[in-house]
């Protein structure tokens, strides 16, 4: 769907009116583009004292050929980064108004990395402050944000508990402050889980995450080694299940799996066979017709997915009947439980039991912000959508020693021809009501629910990542 104001503020006739008359002006997003690099420019390094995080952060760092310089809070980045191979160098703020000979500006960083992982007292906040006080205003538009700390819940002191859990409003609060099309994230590793870290920097670091920010991501230690996988096409020789694969998100997250290496087998209801014929069709991939409200469908899945198995099921197909609860029909009610949340119980149940999700396999539900902050008029959508997540936190650790993964994405206004359909203004609340101020891309939300299926994402499991720009709903 087209957005005219977004459109309008990046021409240079619209640029001058926003400018003169103080409109906000959203940042065009930079999103993955197959034709150009995923990972250029230089990361600005930061840490706190006792980092725990960099000897890990230099490989992964190396192996996207990006270049890393260190601040002054970061004294052992420099050799680190030569043990690794890569060219360093010291960090260096970029001078107020200074433009290089092509127009782009003079040290000019990509990225913003910082290891807060050592902070063990609110004492200690000091390196943090200086690191992005100093650096903030190097960081080119589209940036990137990543901070590193260690989960609260591990942490040895109740002071180290408080420390690290208060990165959280400091990450989210960046995110909001650095606008112009910067993302801001806090990754918090579990002591042992360093070297599990490198798909969710990569995906952070990358124009996939162009429109997840304010998030908080938790890796934790497994004790199965990963399968060897290229990451170029990460998801090669894996089967992958989505619902609600016609059109829109659906369509896009079979198309973005399909790119990483799947072999994508969609299914969506009898009624749209034509229209998933065609999407699978292009991807190569194999097109089920069936509805999976109908209580025969999880045993025909299993059937159909034969002796293969799948390895990645995206729990996509759902549906809006929107009305308040004094006028909300019994059906109404009734239709969007099942279809949002209960056919998902019962088709994890079904593949789970017969072996159909093999070994080491990925489930990811797609819930929404309604369903993290509720609203009005949605209580029988936000009702499935919250029950969403807890689909997640409980079958987590259940799930662990199948080595399978479960998540959510929960994303928040997305462009589709759902979205389409709301009055003007309502529209342009959502839109707007973010750091991004602009809606997300299908392609957004697909991109996230790839990293969840990577598998070298095996640390990330019971958690719910919001794919809304950092809206100003919700957690």
């Amino acid at each position: 769907m087209n957005d005219s104001y977004l459109n309008f503020v990046n021409s240079p006739f619209g640029a001058r009116l926003a400018s003169s008359l103080g409109l906000p002006k959203p940042e065009v997003l930079r999103r993955y583009r197959a034709d150009r690099p995923e990972f250029e420019g230089l990361i600005a390094v930061g840490a706190g004292p006792q980092p725990r995080m960099l000897e890990a952060l230099a490989g992964m760092i190396a192996r996207t050929g990006m270049t890393g310089v260190a601040h002054e809070s970061a004294g052992l980045w420099i050799p680190l980064a030569q043990r690794h191979g890569m060219l360093t160098g010291r960090f260096e703020p970029v001078a107020s108004g200074a433009r290089g000979a092509s127009g782009s500006a003079q040290g000019r960083m990509s990225a913003l990395l910082f290891d807060a992982s050592g902070i063990e007292d609110t004492t200690q906040f000091d390196t943090l402050y200086a690191f992005f006080h100093d650096a903030l205003r190097s960081l080119d538009k589209c940036g990137r944000i990543v901070v590193f700390g260690r989960p609260p819940e591990v942490c040895a002191t109740t002071r180290q508990w408080t420390a690290q859990r208060a990165l959280e409003g400091f990450t989210r609060s960046l995110g909001k402050e650095a606008r112009r099309g910067i993302t801001s994230n806090l990754i918090h590793v579990a002591p042992g889980a360093e070297a599990l870290a490198e798909a969710t920097l990569r995906f952070f670091l990358s124009p996939r995450s162009a429109y997840v920010s304010g998030q908080v991501v938790r890796i934790e230690t497994v004790t199965h080694a990963l399968p060897v996988f290229d990451w170029k096409q990460p998801l090669a020789g894996r089967r992958a299940l989505v619902t609600g694969a016609a059109r829109g998100i659906g369509a896009s997250i079979a198309e973005v799996l399909s790119a990483e290496g799947a072999q994508v087998i969609g299914v969506d209801i009898p009624s749209a066979k034509e229209v998933l014929d065609r999407t699978m069709r292009a991807l190569n991939g194999t097109a089920l017709a069936f509805d999976i409200a109908a209580p025969e469908t999880p045993a025909q899945l299993a059937a159909a997915l034969d002796e293969n198995g799948v390895d990645i099921i995206v729990h996509n197909a759902g549906i809006t009947k929107d009305k308040t609860i004094a006028k909300m029909t019994a059906a109404a009610w009734h239709s969007v439980i099942d279809i949002n949340l209960a056919a998902q119980e019962r088709i994890d149940d079904t593949l789970l039991e017969a072996g159909t999700l093999r070994h080491g396999g990925r489930i990811i539900g797609v819930s929404s912000i309604s369903g993290i902050a509720g609203n009005r008029g949605q209580s029988n959508y936000a009702t499935s959508k919250a029950g969403v997540i807890g689909r997640v936190q409980s079958m987590a650790p259940h799930l662990l020693e199948r080595h399978i993964t479960i998540n959510a994405v929960a994303p928040g206004f997305i462009e589709t021809q759902m979205t389409a359909k709301i009055p003007l203004a309502i529209r342009e609340a959502g839109r707007r009501m973010n750091s991004m101020s602009q809606g997300g891309q299908p392609v957004d939300v697909a991109q996230t629910i790839a990293w969840l299926a990577h598998p070298a994402s095996a640390g990330v499991t019971g958690q719910v990542v919001r794919v809304c720009g950092q809206s100003l709903l919700g957690a």
